[in-house]
């Protein structure tokens, strides 16, 4: 159920052809793993563990959750070097955590991903995490084959969110849609938002099972805002308009 309305509507949205999931907070619950992987990794390369330049790194994460890795690590670390070293250790960090049995499906989103085939739609399940990670999530939880199709920062030209160009990707990719109105964006941070805007969906959904607050979500343009991604096929359908 949405969580700006429950008014009931006879709307669908039956040109909604093309869903863009992200994973991490939307569709999976890592437990704070971005975290835990970061510090873990910046360990490894020599961030000293309690000291002020770690907890301004650490909190500067969690500012832009959502945001490509890379872009991140580019901006914490200054060169392209240390960036790429510090990307591939947060990567490996977090398969550990992940091969620790660390990340389980949100409620309800496996379900709603097969609603959504099921009813025609294509979906596609984006992350700013790198392939590698994204393999190591689709692996832990068993969902290979369960989207229509997964793309990472550099299946996209390597710019993740906050820009539009996964989005993009996935139309141009899949051939789901003819117009980008058709799109549907779902995510729980700013970053989802603002990609799914400035690429054009017609329906920017945000969820509050993840990093952002309603309030956040609405300010970087969320068209929806739901308690989860499992609502969204029944908001499609027009049983909830949120």
């Amino acid at each position: 159920m949405s969580t700006k309305s429950t008014t009931s509507t006879t709307r669908t949205h039956t040109n909604s052809n093309l869903i863009v999931l992200d994973m991490a907070g939307t569709t999976v619950a890592d437990g704070g793993l971005v975290e835990r992987a970061f510090e873990r990794a910046a360990e490894r390369i020599g961030v000293e563990p309690g000291t002020a330049d770690h907890a301004a790194k650490l909190q500067y994460v969690r500012d832009t959750m959502g945001e490509s890795k890379i872009s991140v690590f580019r901006h914490l670390f200054g060169t392209e070097e240390m960036a790429r070293r510090a990307n591939t250790a947060f990567e490996e960090a977090y398969g550990e955590l992940v091969d620790g049995g660390l990340v389980a499906p949100i409620p309800g989103a496996r379900e709603a991903i097969d609603a959504l085939r099921a009813d025609g739609r294509t979906v596609v399940l984006t992350t700013g995490f790198a392939r590698v990670t994204q393999d190591a999530i689709l692996d832990a939880l068993g969902w290979r084959g369960l989207a229509d199709l997964t793309l990472c920062p550099a299946d996209a030209g390597g710019r993740g969110r906050p820009y539009p160009d996964m989005v993009l990707a996935a139309f141009l990719r899949t051939g789901a849609a003819t117009d980008v109105r058709e799109v549907v964006v779902a995510g729980d941070t700013a970053y989802d938002m603002l990609s799914g805007r400035r690429a054009g969906a017609g329906i920017v959904a945000g969820v509050l099972t993840g990093a952002h607050t309603r309030e956040t979500l609405d300010e970087h343009g969320a068209t929806h805002v739901l308690a989860s991604v499992a609502d969204l096929p029944a908001v499609l359908a027009g049983e909830f308009d949120a």
